[in-house]
């Protein structure tokens, strides 16, 4: 398995906008090939962090795409920064 996480620094509305679309952002995600799951993470500086572990290195790389572009696509308003990317091969998972 290989997992993506994504980390949106500072205050912003990123989760706010995603749980008005819950439902879309499911179906987005969801539809990467190898996806198994998605998570996100609201921080204390109020950002947000989100993992996504999927199959194998391709399937990660397509959810970084897809997110993006629904964020570009329902959130168009919405003044963010690109998320720094880390990713890397599931050491453990349970």
């Amino acid at each position: 398995m290989y997992a993506t996480v994504r980390t949106y620094a500072g205050k912003n509305d990123l989760i706010a906008g995603m749980l008005e679309h819950e439902e879309s952002v499911k179906s987005a995600i969801s539809a990467v090939h190898g996806f198994r799951s998605y998570a996100i993470v609201s921080t204390a500086d109020g950002g947000a962090a989100s993992v996504t572990i999927c199959d194998d290195q391709a399937g990660a790389e397509e959810s970084n795409r897809a997110a993006a572009a629904w964020v570009a696509e329902n959130l168009p308003g919405l003044s963010i920064a690109p998320p720094a990317i880390s990713a890397g091969d599931v050491a453990i998972s349970f």
